[in-house]
């Protein structure tokens, strides 16, 4: 994984100049990897994936499924933070992954996977659903939930954890569908 992160930050460095490069991290033979969409400030900081506040409910996952960070491994599809300056502070804000940011680390998330071997992919949100299946039309509030059979893994999308952030209404789903993951790790005997 090190000469693959070696690798997209050198390129990344070029085509997106004074961006940190924020890599995944956790268990290096994961039996579930959780990717989520690109950092945030907190993640910029730190310099690590899902430490902000969308890492506290990520927490609250966890929790729930009786796992804990370093079981399992975390990435984003976008390994930089992507932001826009806001007119009237000066200051910078987080943007969704414009198309440049997505189609340069989609093919390195797909080694990721690779290197990894994962048996369940988790995605968080809509970004890392599209990027994972390769749909453009995917929309996580149709197969939220379920279990999707990928070939090398399984694949079992979610809401991401931000999404419980800016529409509380969302949690209860959100909840549901992580118990129901639970259960089929369970089933699993994982």
């Amino acid at each position: 994984m090190k000469i693959l992160y070696e690798e997209m930050k050198t390129k990344a460095a070029e085509l997106f100049p004074d961006r940190k490069f924020i890599p995944g991290e956790g268990n290096p033979n994961p039996g579930i990897v959780l990717i989520g969409e690109a950092p945030g400030g907190e993640e910029e900081k730190q310099g690590k994936p899902f430490v902000g506040k969308a890492g506290r409910n990520l927490s609250e996952f966890l929790e729930i499924l009786g796992l804990k960070r370093q079981d399992i491994y975390i990435t984003n599809v976008v390994k930089l933070r992507p932001t826009k300056i806001n007119p009237k502070t000066g200051r910078a804000s987080n943007r969704p992954p414009n198309k440049a940011e997505v189609e340069f680390f989609t093919p390195y998330l797909h080694r990721e996977l690779e290197i990894l071997s994962p048996e369940y992919v988790v995605t968080l949100g809509n970004f890392a659903l599209k990027a994972v299946t390769g749909d453009k039309k995917a929309v996580i509030g149709d197969v939220h939930g379920r279990e999707i059979s990928r070939g090398a893994y399984t694949l079992f999308p979610l809401y991401h954890p931000a999404s419980i952030i800016y529409n509380r209404s969302l949690k209860e789903t959100y909840i549901r569908d992580v118990e129901k993951l639970k259960e089929l790790l369970s089933e699993k005997g994982r």
